[in-house]
């Protein structure tokens, strides 16, 4: 198992796609790392060198923002929108969808679970 940014990326895979379990690396971003790297991206994990995972790593600390720091920059931003109290802040605060999206219906992953609101089950008939 390869070690990649602090991510085990699967063995079986081609190395442009398993570098997209990397938080922050798309496929895009794989091939162009891959050019960088010299290294061809139909090549299995299992099958890479060491001396290819480390010029892997070395373009991705020098050239990309993955993982952690990436999360810490996203997680700011928020925070930022939130703090100067923006629309986009408020609706993050709100945990509703911050780009426009309709909320009378959809939006369901964003507000979560449908809450019933009470009074709909029928009342048991009583005898006189």
């Amino acid at each position: 198992m390869a070690r990649i940014s602090g991510v085990t990326i699967p063995n079986e895979k081609q190395i442009k796609f398993a570098l997209c379990y990397v938080y922050g690396i798309g496929q895009k971003t794989s091939t162009d790392i891959l050019s960088k790297a010299k290294v061809d991206g139909t090549v299995r994990v299992k099958n890479l060198t060491d001396d290819e995972i480390s010029r892997i790593q070395d373009v991705i600390n020098e050239r990309h923002i993955v993982e952690g720091e990436l999360h810490r920059v996203v997680t700011s931003n928020i925070k930022r929108l939130k703090d100067i109290k923006s629309y986009r802040g408020d609706r993050h605060a709100r945990n509703l969808p911050a780009r426009g999206q309709r909320t009378k219906t959809n939006a369901r992953t964003k507000r979560g679970r449908k809450v019933t609101v009470g009074g709909t089950a029928k009342k048991a008939v009583s005898k006189t």
